[in-house]
């Protein structure tokens, strides 16, 4: 279950006439992957150098940026492998550049609280966040649907924007201190839901009927896991 599962409908709905718009002028959506790609540059840039709001204002562009791209693919009929494979390496760039603007102004801006703490939750939060997305692939790879999870990019991006851009870092930067620590505790808990979705899912009965057949090694079941 996602954390704003309920808002996709209504954000979906509300961007419909956009993404129409967007069709009918010939837009690629790997332009606008390149477009929102961009601007996640910049609002890590900004968070950086300390400009909070103007990050969390341009972190939510992005965000609509992202979501248009697979609409105006699939209303479009445009969807291919390389649109695919080229929108998923570049939310990952977004989501790592994201927190290094944020752990770049945690370490180096005056009167921060919990200073080097913060720094690892960054830290944290870009691993974990890339494992989340990792452990999806993966499990498709092997024909397994995996969606689960509290926190994904959406959440992310919207709990990170938002905040941001009403409230700034807050006092000794604790609000944002501390929306990083929920995220990255979040996506901690998303890539262990992940796994044992997974685990729970993996079609082991066949993988045994197929170690059986002539040929097979013993060992080939283990080397895929």
């Amino acid at each position: 279950m996602k954390l704003l599962g309920a808002l996709e409908k209504p954000f979906y709905a509300a961007v419909d006439p956009l993404v129409a718009r967007l069709i009918r002028s010939g837009v690629r959506p790997n332009t606008i992957t390149t477009i929102g790609t961009g601007l996640v540059l910049l609002s890590a840039l900004a968070f950086g150098l300390g400009h909070i709001r103007l990050g969390g204002l341009l972190l939510l562009v992005s965000g609509i940026a992202d979501t248009l791209d697979g609409q105006v693919a699939r209303g479009g009929a445009m969807v291919t492998k390389f649109g695919a494979f080229y929108d998923s390496t570049l939310d990952r760039v977004g989501d790592g550049a994201t927190f290094i603007g944020i752990g770049a102004f945690l370490l180096t801006a005056p009167d921060v609280a919990y200073r080097v703490p913060a720094a690892i939750a960054c830290m944290v939060a870009i691993l974990s966040s890339l494992l989340v997305s990792y452990a999806r692939a993966r499990a498709e790879g092997l024909g397994i649907e995996c969606k689960v999870g509290i926190a994904q990019r959406a959440e992310r991006i919207l709990l990170v924007g938002v905040s941001s851009l009403v409230v700034g870092a807050g006092p000794h930067a604790l609000l944002l201190e501390a929306i990083v620590a929920l995220l990255a505790a979040a996506s901690v808990v998303t890539v262990v839901q992940r796994f044992v979705y997974v685990f729970r899912h993996a079609d082991a009965p066949k993988e045994a009927a197929r170690l059986r057949e002539p040929g097979v090694p013993l060992d080939t079941l283990a080397k895929g896991r």
